[in-house]
Formats: C-alpha cells, sequence, structure tokens
C-alpha cells in the first residue's frame, strides 16, 4: 500500500506521538527530542525507523513505517541542492569510487559511505550524539582500523563534531527556500519520454505513462524498447516525497525494478535497477512530453566514412537535426514528437570530436565524430562483485563493464566518443592472484561484458579449502581496431549487511 500525503500529514504527528514519545521527549508542537533536530532522505528515515526496531523494539506496522516516513520526507527533507554528488548512494550506484577529504573518509568512509553522512543535517548537538552512539553501539571501534593509531573519541568530539555541523548544518538556506517553492504533485501525471542506457545490456528509449493516485502517489505504465528491439515494457506505482524524490516499483516482464529519480522542472533523472540485482540497472532521463526537451542522441558517437542510424529522444521534437560540418543527414526514418530517427552519413574527411546537436531551437546533447579509437577505458574502471548462491540465500552479485573508447580531436584533446563493442576476458592481477588461480576459481566473464562470480562456501579444490574471491584484470578488446582496454574487478564474500543507503 503506499501512503497518501493527506494520510502522512493526518496520520503522522499521530503517529510520532503513539510510537516515538516512549523514547523521544516531546517538545511541543508536534516536535519530539533528536527526531525533530534531523533532516534526512526518505531512505535514511526508513533506516532509523528499522533501527528503533531492531535494536530499541519498536513494534510498527508496515502501512504504519510508510506513512511515518512520507511524513518525515516531507517534513524534514532535503532541499535539491543538498543531494547534489551523493545522489548515487539513494541511486545504487555501489561501484562509485568517492571523493571525500581524507578526514571524513577515514572517520567515516571506513564502515559505511560518505554519502550516508552527507545525506543527512544536524546541528552541533545532534552529530555529538551520532559519535557517542557509534561508541556506545560498536565499543570495539576504537581498535579498528584507522582508529587504534589516533585518539579516536578525542578527534571525533572536538574536531568532526564542528565540521559536520557546519558542513551540513539543520539550518539551512536552502531549505528554507526549497520548503516556499516546493512544488506540488499535479504537474507529474501525463506522458514522459525517457532514454536510457543499462551496462552491458545498451541503450533504451520509450514513453513513461504516469496516471495520479490519492495524494502524492502514481501508477505507471512504461513502454520502450532497446537498440537491439528487445522490449522494455511495464507497470507499476510511484510515491514522490519533498515535492521532488520520486520512488517507483515497476514490474517489467517478469523483473520487479525499483526507481530512484530527483523529479524537477518538467525532467525527471535517477536510475532504474532490479530490486534483487541492484547491480542491473540503467541511468534513466525523461522529460515531459508537452514541453520541449532534447534529451540524447542514441548511439551517441559515429565514424567518419560511415553510414548510421540515429535516434534523438526528447519531448516536443521536431524539423531536421543539424549536426555539423561533414554530417548528412540522409534520410528521416522516423519523426515523431518524442523520437526522431534518422539516416546520417558521415565524411571520410569529417573533423574528429564532440559537436553539439540542435533540433530546431533545441540544444543540449552532443555527438562524436572519430576516425581512431586512441584509448579504451573499462567502465567501472573499479568494480566488487560477490560469491553467492550454492544453497545459500544471498545472490551472486555480478560484474558489469563496457568498453569506453576515446580519441583526440583536431587539437589533439582527448574526448569521449562512447560505448564501443568489445570482447572481453579476465587476468590475474598481480602474481598472488595468479599463484592462487584466481581466473579458475573466482567465476567466468560472459562475452557481453557481464562477470558471473562462482559460488559461495568453501571451495575444496582451493587451497586451504578458502572461497572462490579473487582479485582479477578486466580485459577489453574492441571488435575494430583491437584496442585493448583494463581495469580492475575484486570477487569478494556476500554482504549480509544491505541496507538502502551503503
Amino acid at each position: 500500500m503506499l501512503c497518501t500525503q493527506a494520510q502522512a500529514a493526518e496520520e503522522g504527528p499521530a503517529l510520532l506521538k503513539s510510537k516515538c514519545m516512549g523514547c523521544h521527549i516531546p517538545e511541543g508542537g508536534d516536535r519530539y527530542s533528536r527526531i525533530s533536530h534531523q533532516r534526512k532522505t526518505p531512505e535514511g528515515w526508513l533506516m532509523s525507523i528499522a533501527r528503533m526496531q531492531v535494536m530499541h523494539g519498536l513494534s510498527i506496522s508496515d502501512d504504519d513505517r510508510r506513512t511515518l516516513v512520507k511524513y518525515l520526507a516531507d517534513q524534514q527533507g532535503l532541499a535539491p541542492s543538498e543531494t547534489e554528488g551523493v545522489r548515487y548512494a539513494m541511486e545504487r550506484r555501489l561501484n562509485t569510487v568517492e571523493q571525500f577529504d581524507e578526514q571524513l573518509t577515514q572517520m567515516c568512509g571506513r564502515c559505511h559511505s560518505g554519502a550516508r553522512v552527507a545525506l543527512q543535517r544536524r546541528p552541533a548537538r545532534e552529530w555529538e550524539h551520532l559519535v557517542n552512539f557509534h561508541l556506545g553501539q560498536w565499543p570495539s571501534l576504537e581498535y579498528q582500523a584507522q582508529s587504534r593509531d589516533r585518539d579516536w573519541l578525542d578527534i571525533a568530539l572536538k574536531q568532526m563534531v564542528p565540521e559536520l555541523a557546519k558542513r551540513f548544518p539543520l539550518e539551512d538556506q536552502a531549505w528554507a527556500d526549497w520548503q516556499k517553492a516546493r512544488p506540488g504533485a499535479d504537474a507529474l501525471p501525463g506522458q514522459w519520454s525517457f532514454s536510457g542506457h543499462m551496462l552491458a545490456k545498451g541503450d533504451v528509449r520509450g514513453v513513461m505513462t504516469v496516471t495520479a493516485d490519492a495524494g502524492d502517489s502514481f501508477t505507471l505504465q512504461v513502454n520502450g524498447t532497446y537498440a537491439d528491439g528487445t522490449p522494455f515494457t511495464g507497470s507499476g506505482s510511484a510515491i514522490l516525497y519533498n515535492g521532488y524524490e520520486w520512488r517507483g516499483n515497476v514490474k517489467v516482464g517478469d523483473t520487479t525494478m525499483r526507481q530512484v529519480f530527483a523529479a524537477l522542472d518538467g525532467e525527471m533523472k535517477g536510475r532504474m535497477f532490479e530490486a534483487e540485482h541492484d547491480e542491473r540497472g540503467l541511468d534513466f532521463s525523461a522529460a515531459k512530453v508537452g514541453g520541449a526537451k532534447l534529451l540524447a542522441v542514441q548511439p551517441a558517437s559515429i565514424r567518419a566514412g560511415s553510414e548510421a542510424e540515429l535516434t534523438l529522444v526528447g519531448s516536443g521534437l521536431k524539423g531536421t537535426p543539424q549536426l555539423g560540418a561533414g554530417l548528412q543527414v540522409v534520410k528521416v526514418l522516423e519523426a515523431t514528437s518524442e523520437q526522431v530517427r534518422v539516416r546520417v552519413r558521415a565524411a571520410a574527411d569529417a573533423a574528429p570530436g564532440v559537436r553539439d546537436v540542435a533540433l530546431g531551437e533545441l540544444r543540449g546533447v552532443s555527438l562524436a565524430v572519430y576516425s581512431k579509437v586512441t584509448e579504451v577505458k573499462v567502465v567501472p574502471a573499479f568494480s566488487i562483485a560477490r560469491v553467492g548462491e550454492n544453497g545459500g540465500s544471498t545472490p551472486k552479485v555480478q560484474g558489469r563493464f563496457e568498453a569506453e573508447a576515446w580519441g583526440r580531436d583536431a587539437a589533439g584533446q582527448p574526448y569521449r566518443i562512447g560505448y564501443l563493442p568489445a570482447n572481453w576476458s579476465v587476468a590475474p592481477f598481480d602474481a598472488r592472484a595468479e599463484e592462487d588461480q584466481d581466473v579458475k576459481f573466482a567465476g567466468q566473464m560472459q562475452k557481453d561484458g557481464v562477470f558471473i562470480p562462482g559460488a559461495a562456501g568453501p571451495n575444496p579444490e582451493r587451497r586451504m579449502m578458502t572461497n572462490n574471491a579473487g582479485n582479477l584484470k578486466v580485459i577489453a578488446e574492441l571488435e575494430e581496431g583491437g584496442q585493448k582496454g583494463e581495469g580492475h574487478l575484486i570477487v569478494t564474500v556476500q554482504r549480509w549487511n544491505n541496507p538502502p543507503l551503503p
């Protein structure tokens, strides 16, 4: 059952009183100690309530928990600007290599993502409470790596608390402004033209129809196709938190996929991923039909001296694409307000580089022209796969890769060409991996760039009967040209604790 806005507004304060007041002191006006001095994402509030259930015996039904998450995320959420740069945690991009300062990385990011910290807001007193909670809940914390070599508690209280209160304060102008300008959900129903890309699967495009349900909830119908013609169709439901945080569940074929989008200013951006395999997901962007927006060119590259079929995706599309010198639209194959499909010829002497694409007055997407690939990068450059199954309840976590080609323009500057077809293999990452025969035991690389890890549990065939972990190079060799690139894959054990925010 989805929680409506009216239901959350009406029942939220009552639930705080009935479910939370036993431990949290009332402060007047539906305010309570601890709770009212934090702001979080929907996932953050869900984790807080789950922790109360697991650690403090809170008894709450699933429906009431949904209502409470909706209420708290609406009343004490984050402004869009406060989530910029760290949305990857909500979107389950678990191969992200974070870029935080050394102190935050060592003090916080050694146990969980730094994004989990950056996606909440507290005053100094509450950050201090959080430090004390960590030490009380995990007393061995000070004896772990990157804490036993320093006065961890003194640093946490005297350095980290003031820094976190300054960097992630409870009271912030962005939040005050957002509360005044926060849009309603009435602009979201209708059709949305969308474009996406899934690693190891390719481009996808289509239309998502959003129908208003009660309050801030919706029903969905997705009708699209991958570039290879595979259908991408399904139906489901969604809910809107805090005016822009879109969370949906859509059954595509036999697979349930989750949607984590930011819905702002007639656009949706984020990620869809399988509920049981979040590594199998696609980047997603959509524009409301009725507006005018150019979302993507698929594919996003063309080789000089060749002909190719390109599709422009967006809303309010009309006219013939303008692709720049050396590129000629030979034929318009299909033209709707959501897709313009054309046959394009690239001259043999077309200048290499990235071109801005225009369709009437619409801009904002680019097309790469290339004659030579000078570098191949494996994407992601660093990845983690996990063993699983073999009689256990935890599924395997795959590694999924694509070969990203780069070239040099006329000025000698590197530019991204895009994903190109490649042959895939793995090799030992170092001498120890070769000695342990990691290539043999850790799993199998498929021809489409998908790595299937080995089975969970001890392996009698391995030295000391260890499990099927491994340390591997991932090698991509372009089908055309043969240029190679390498990435790094760690195959490790199951992740037993898998919260909404890693």
